[in-house]
């Protein structure tokens, strides 16, 4: 605002918690608000008007709440008591803020000096965070004219330059500027022992009696106050786009954690009402696997608002409290910052609403999305696109494939939410899933798919080389296995017996693998060997999007059901991912595995830096033939693989997995890899944890290897067992063992 105001009204907040430097932090309501009126032009004060509000659904002891009625009782019967030339009381904060607006309009019509006005108050909170939080927690409209504010303190600092905005207060001020204080009835904040006691009822009106004769003083000889640039408050956020070469300064960004898995944007702007985001500046925080993990970055137009922000630690979104922490620029660029041009140009433009489309068929065109958000058959709502073909952007793999993925911009909330009722409808072949979505989510995917991943997902190599033998499964194979995916992450083996039903019978014998994460948790996948090829494509037809219940929780999810073949199995069990890459000498479909990677997963192409061998391999080979050869020779990939890259490293480190029945079963075929007839070499070395401390060492691991055959020389020694400290991985030298079915189950690792 950089008019000259006519009026200003002075204002003062108390709720029924923290007062002083800590007012707003607890989230306390607001119980009293006091006010003035300066007349700017005449120099002259007004009537001192108080408004009680008894708190509703207020969490104060039963002596505090009596306390505030009892206040509330005594000021209407006498309402000197207090100073206050007017008092009045309202029953709830929509009620009172009216009320303000209503008498402060109607003083000022009746004075007649002018009608333009503004709030001043004594620093930032009363406004920000007081009145503006718990209006937004309750879903009240606040009247205009909290929008804009003058603060006192900054006001009187541009004729004190050398005063401290954070140890100036009112009474400061007045003394400064050498206006009487009566000292033993002023209550000063600073001075009390406990900060987050709440202030006296009757402090309010000699605290806004003292600002009015501060200001009134700034306006009149010899200052002269010009009042001009009010603060403002923004009344929505604006969503915007962040180069990743733009500054951000460190001191302006927090991180919000905790947030509720549906919350936007404009969630969490509303959760910070009352401060000033930055365009652009909220950024909800995506997991490895495109989905929204509970955090977001937040970005302040100022350090001012990141320490207001500070103070929100802890507040409440519906029934979560959320954790505000300190956080950096570089934060921030990582998960909002773009540098693609066709991106910018995307987000440009304003007041959009972007939908988020997963799941779409590798060959959707521009005019099928087009098309499934208006049919034509004029039997479904439609809800056009804003821009048609310019409103649509795909997510591509820097090789120019299509990810699956797609950003959809609607004019306004009626055509998004619209849009969002054919969530899981059918485009061609497969249903689409629909989400709300951000610039910065944008963002993030594009970052995602088009450059190496911010967070590396892929787990430590037990081995810096390669073996000479491939350990890749072909291509090709039959496919008598089924994926069973989204399982209930309550469920057991019976239950996935019982929800394949008639199909269990063809089940090999130990042939359900659960699938854990590095965590040991389930990961809600599934393998399944089956009898025949031909009963496992008809049980993925028959089951495939059918309910699963679980026994050890009320929780149930559809699930999906693939088959596939045992080679990909084996690699998924040993540590690999099913992710299509992009091949120059096979032709297969992608489709043709029947499996597809996570959505928005970082994609496996990226290329790792190698990790120089321990020793020289002319000394390896030397000291330990042939294992020299096996584990410290390179040995490059064959181009063009169908599931890896040329340039990249397998990570050999076999996921946990629960075997049925398991233990003492083991799958029937343990080694999902090529016979040791492939290998070049007599041997390889196998990690066995878990063993028991009281093992008797060689002799239990020579009674448990019984009935694996191999060449004599790979017989076992104790020169080459290398027992831990713990005593808990053996190394051995077992060239059959990864591939000869049945036996007592062991937990092995392929080094």
């Amino acid at each position: 605002m950089t008019a000259q105001v006519d009026y200003l009204v002075v204002l003062f907040t108390a709720t029924s918690g923290a007062s002083g430097e800590l007012l707003g932090s607890d989230e306390k309501e607001l119980v009293q608000l006091v006010w003035q009126l300066v007349d700017v032009k005449n120099k002259q004060l007004g009537k001192v008007n108080e408004l009680l509000i008894k708190p509703e659904l207020s969490d104060l002891t039963e002596e505090k709440e009596k306390e505030v009625e009892d206040v509330v009782e005594e000021s209407v019967e006498e309402n000197t008591a207090s100073g206050a030339d007017c008092v009045s009381t309202a029953t709830s904060l929509e009620t009172a803020l009216n009320l303000f607006h209503l008498q402060v309009t109607n003083e000022v019509n009746s004075t007649g000096a002018g009608t333009s006005l503004c709030l001043c108050t004594d620093g930032q909170l009363h406004i920000r965070q007081v009145i503006h939080p718990e209006a937004a927690s309750k879903n009240i409209l606040v009247p205009d004219c909290f929008y804009s504010f003058f603060d006192l303190r900054k006001e009187f600092k541009k004729h004190f330059p050398t005063s401290d905005l954070k140890t100036l207060n009112v009474y400061t001020m007045a003394e400064s500027l050498s206006i009487p204080v009566d000292v033993p009835t002023m209550w000063d904040p600073s001075a009390t022992l406990d900060p987050s006691a709440a202030m006296p009822a009757e402090v309010a009106v000699q605290q806004v009696q003292l600002m009015g004769s501060v200001a009134l003083a700034l306006l009149s000889e010899p200052f002269n106050h010009s009042l001009s640039n009010a603060e403002r408050v923004n009344e929505k956020f604006e969503s915007g786009t962040c180069s990743k070469m733009e500054k951000v300064c460190d001191n302006t960004v927090i991180r919000a954690r905790g947030l509720p898995w549906q919350s936007s944007d404009q969630d969490i702007a509303r959760f910070f009402r009352g401060l000033n985001i930055a365009k652009g500046g909220a950024a909800l925080c995506l997991n490895a696997q495109g989905r929204r993990n509970g955090e977001a970055l937040v970005r302040f137009v100022s350090e001012e608002h990141r320490d207001l922000a500070l103070q929100r630690h802890k507040h409440h979104m519906g029934n979560r409290y959320i954790e505000v922490y300190k956080a950096t620029g570089e934060d921030f660029l990582k998960i909002a910052g773009g540098t693609s041009n066709e991106v910018a140009v995307f987000l440009s433009r304003e007041d959009q609403i972007i939908v988020r489309m997963r799941g779409l068929p590798f060959t959707a065109t521009h005019e099928q999305v087009l098309a499934f958000f208006s049919p034509e058959d004029d039997l479904k709502e439609t809800c056009p696109v804003s821009g048609g073909k310019d409103g649509i952007l795909f997510v591509r793999y820097p090789d120019g494939r299509p990810t699956g993925d797609a950003f959809v911009l609607f004019a306004c909330e009626e055509h998004a939410h619209c849009a969002l009722k054919k969530h899981k409808e059918i485009l061609g072949k497969r249903y689409i899933e629909l989400f709300k979505s951000t610039a910065a989510e944008v963002q993030q995917v594009l970052n995602r798919y088009s450059s190496a991943p911010l967070i590396p997902v892929a787990p430590a190599p037990l081995m810096t080389m390669l073996p000479t033998m491939s350990l890749l499964p072909s291509p090709g194979g039959i496919r008598d296995c089924l994926r069973l995916r989204g399982l209930p992450y309550t469920a057991s083996i019976e239950d996935i017996l019982t929800f394949l039903g008639e199909f269990t019978h063809d089940i090999r014998p130990h042939g359900v693998h659960m699938v854990l994460n590095q965590q040991g948790r389930p990961s809600g996948d599934c393998f399944i060997q089956m009898t025949s090829a031909e009963r496992a494509l008809q049980a993925s037809q028959r089951l495939h999007k059918h309910i699963m219940n679980s026994q050890r929780g009320a929780n149930s999810r559809y699930v999906e059901v693939f088959p596939c073949s045992a080679e990909e199995m084996g690699l998924v069990l040993m540590g690999g991912s099913l992710s299509h890459m992009h091949s120059h000498t096979h032709t297969r479909s992608r489709s043709g595995t029947g499996l597809s990677p996570p959505p928005c997963l970082s994609p496996p192409s990226y290329s790792f830096a190698p990790v120089p061998p321990v020793l020289p391999t002319e000394a390896a080979a030397a000291l330990y033939p042939p294992f020299g050869q096996v584990l410290l020779a390179p040995r490059p990939l064959p181009p063009g693989h169908h599931y890896y890259p040329a340039s990249a490293q397998l990570y050999m480190n076999m996921n946990y997995t629960a075997y049925y029945p398991s233990p003492p079963g083991s799958p029937n075929t343990l080694g999902f890899y090529p016979s040791p007839s492939s290998l070049s070499s007599p041997g390889g070395l196998v990690r066995m944890p878990s063993l028991t401390y009281n093992s008797n060492g060689v002799k239990d691991i020579m009674s448990a290897m019984q009935g694996y055959q191999g060449p004599a020389e790979s017989l076992l020694s104790s020169s080459l067992i290398g027992q831990s400290s713990a005593g808990d991985t053996p190394l051995m030298s077992l060239p059959a063992l990864m591939a000869k079915p049945g036996g007592q189950y062991l937990d092995l690792t392929l080094l």
